[in-house]
């Protein structure tokens, strides 16, 4: 999970027809530089990476005499984006998350496909999968490179548990029965920071992978189940977290969750990785580690929550397709993926001997077997405010509150996603025509 703006499918939608209108015209302004170098062009939504983006583009540039990488890193990249299309000013490759605003450009046929470079086949299959799974309607072929992920599930004091011989947990009981023994010595056992809603869907997240399958929200597009069916665990134990969390939880923001646990008012932290630089920024020589949310009573059946933080599309109008492949190339080369890796943290896509933040070793048995699933959320609508749905759910003190809850999920389920649906069932009838 990623705090980001999601596209809605209404104005994607409205997008779709502007750039359908434009598909027979010229995409970019300018393949040539006045030096006769094929220009590319790089749109990336991460304004925080520009440093690691300056560096990459310059040891491109440097290394090649016939191609010259622009990379742009502007803030509220995918707007930008969105205007540059209706302008049909195309870039020729674009570093877009991998949630549903990649779902959307996707379904609205915008990126080549690239499943012809060889550098696919390094990539590790777990966040291949995860690409796919992306699609709202199955496509031949492949649209994304991964290049980058988070992960998200238990951050820890590493020296409040080594002081106090506590043992990382491998199931739900050892995990419920530690909380206990934190919380009997008077430290607050967890911190949520539910202030800030969507901060919810981290600890939601974390849970689900291990509870539902990756795959729930096409299921439910299909009529092939519901969230009432399949989050009822993790509608349970999310709540169950509150007995071990800071009083009132909807009192304190994710800043003050990360400057809480920095200072070390509570032994663990159910976050992403990338509250890491908050916390650290607090308090720089806190020892910090991490281990998979221990969902289920069976260790082999627990999952990492881990999604893809940045991949690489090519955009089906650019005009120097070849050159682009030529900046996949060098960006799937092992130092220039270090170099990212070293400036923004997380995990790399790309199989390989790579260093990663030591905060993040209790979860490389998870990393390295590739027994991870992407965060759910990257499949919701940003309408639809799953967050705010999950707030009002756990401050909801009735008996009967996970149904009205699960219940509302699939309701508004539904609304949102009412066209998706119906594309997807005209798409299933079709099929079974032929």
């Amino acid at each position: 999970m990623k705090k980001c703006k999601k596209f809605g499918t209404a104005k994607m939608l409205l997008l779709t027809a502007a750039v359908s209108s434009a598909v027979l015209l010229s995409g970019c302004n300018g393949d040539k530089t006045d030096g006769g170098k094929t220009r590319v062009t790089m749109l990336q939504y991460k304004p925080e990476a520009v440093k690691a983006f300056e560096e990459i583009e310059r040891r491109f540039n440097e290394s090649h005499s016939d191609i010259e990488l622009n990379i742009e890193s502007p803030n509220e990249a995918m707007t930008v984006l969105k205007t540059r299309l209706i302008r049909e000013d195309y870039p020729d490759i674009v570093g877009i998350g991998g949630d549903i605003n990649y779902s959307n450009f996707l379904d609205a046929d915008l990126f080549e496909d690239i499943s012809d470079i060889e550098i696919i086949d390094d990539i590790k299959p777990a966040y291949l999968k995860m690409e796919k799974e992306l699609e709202f309607i199955q496509k031949d072929g492949v649209y994304a490179i991964p290049y980058a992920a988070n992960c998200a599930g238990i951050l820890y004091n590493k020296d409040m548990f080594d002081e106090n011989g506590w043992e990382i947990p491998e199931t739900w009981s050892e995990f419920t029965a530690l909380c206990e023994k934190i919380k009997s010595t008077g430290t607050t056992p967890l911190y949520f920071g539910y202030k800030d809603t969507w901060t919810c869907l981290a600890p939601w997240n974390a849970l689900a992978v291990g509870l539902a399958p990756s795959d729930v929200c096409s299921s439910v597009n299909a009529g092939k189940t519901t969230f009432k069916a399949e989050y009822d665990e993790v509608a349970d134990k999310i709540k169950q977290l509150l007995d071990y969390a800071e009083p009132n939880p909807y009192a304190y923001s994710y800043n003050d969750a990360c400057t809480a646990f920095a200072r070390g008012e509570s032994a663990m932290y159910p976050i992403g990785s990338y509250a890491v630089p908050q916390i650290l920024s607090v308090n720089p020589e806190m020892n910090i580690d991490s281990f998979t949310f221990p969902a289920n009573e069976d260790k082999a059946d627990n999952v990492l929550n881990s999604g893809i933080d940045l991949q690489f599309c090519v955009m089906k109008e650019s005009k120097n397709k070849d050159a682009a492949y030529e900046v996949l190339r060098f960006l799937n080369e092992d130092e220039t993926v270090q170099i990212y890796l070293d400036n923004q943290g997380g995990i790399p896509c790309k199989n390989g001997d790579f260093t990663i933040p030591s905060m993040l070793n209790g979860m490389t048995e998870y990393i390295n077997s590739g027994r991870m699933s992407d965060f759910h959320d990257h499949h919701y609508p940003s309408e639809m405010s799953v967050d705010a749905l999950i707030q009002t759910y756990l401050m909801d003190g009735s008996e009967n509150s996970a149904e009205i809850f699960l219940e509302r999920f699939d309701a508004e389920w539904a609304r949102y996603n009412r066209d998706l649906i119906a594309k997807i069932k005209k798409y299933e009838e079709a099929g079974s025509n032929e």
